[in-house]
């Protein structure tokens, strides 16, 4: 029997913008290296398999490379279209339990709101050749449980960033975030995401990196509800809300392809 899978643009409400993601729903639990060869082949920055559970739906994400413990856009876009589907009711709040502990989502005023852990970043020493690497010395650096997170000083900096990849991908870390405060009219502040290491030269908007994003751009506003932009080409827009250890990313998605795995 074919499987379906689906392609879906998250962060955006057009199509062909935002960061795409494959979904696949599959009926049972599935093994792992066959998820991979899927998420291969799809060759998106990730790809999401989900399985109904008793409470919930069990949900995995794998770049083309590796699995990965926490994915903010494949998330997104698994809840659009598990509703979108039928697979669950429009209204419902859905949960997903994962590698990071139990997710939800829920909709308002359409938008998709996902309930994430926060994951603050620490004061960390720049390592050695990253600044080359990147383009631009950091006025401010971090690390979050995933990330190397680089504030430098301006948007139209952030905007610039043609980094090496090739020696960002010896770092042993899931990313880099690299952000400032944001000029551009209503909004608080961009970042990019480079992921080299974990398969991704440059992902297009990184719902798990504005965990890291959300506390630290908070304390420096003095302000719990912001709106950030990611500057890739692609680009994308997410409402952050700080709540206590938890972050709530708000984004949209449009579904761009559905087709069957025939090999399945």
């Amino acid at each position: 029997m074919a499987q379906k899978i689906y392609q879906v643009d998250a962060f955006t409400d057009r199509p062909f913008a935002g960061n795409p993601a494959g979904v696949c729903i599959v009926p049972h639990a599935v093994d792992e290296r066959w998820m991979q060869n899927v998420a291969m082949e799809m060759n998106l920055s990730e790809t999401a398999f989900l399985h109904r559970l008793a409470d919930g739906w069990s949900l995995r994400w794998f770049t083309p490379g590796v699995e990965v413990d926490l994915c903010g856009h494949a998330t997104l876009a698994s809840a659009h279209t598990l509703w979108e589907t039928g697979s669950v009711p429009t209204g419902e709040e859905i949960r997903f339990h994962t590698k990071s502990g139990l997710l939800t989502a829920h909709r308002d005023s359409g938008w998709i709101v996902l309930d994430f852990p926060s994951t603050p970043p620490s004061p960390s020493e720049l390592p050695e050749g990253l600044a080359e690497a990147i383009g631009v010395t950091p006025r401010y650096v971090a690390k979050s449980k995933f990330d190397y997170l680089l504030e430098i000083d301006s948007e139209d900096d952030v905007r610039r960033l043609e980094p090496n990849t090739s020696w960002l991908r010896r770092l042993p870390v899931r990313g880099i975030i690299v952000t400032a405060r944001a000029s551009s009219r209503g909004i608080d502040f961009v970042s990019r995401f480079f992921a080299p290491g974990s398969g991704v030269d440059e992902d297009p908007v990184t719902g798990s990196a504005h965990c890291c994003l959300t506390p630290y751009w908070s304390r420096k506003l003095g302000k719990s509800e912001m709106v950030a932009y990611q500057a890739s080409r692609r680009g994308g827009t997410v409402k952050v809300r700080l709540a206590g250890d938890r972050v709530l990313l708000a984004g949209q998605a449009v579904t761009t392809l559905r087709g069957e795995l025939v090999t399945a």
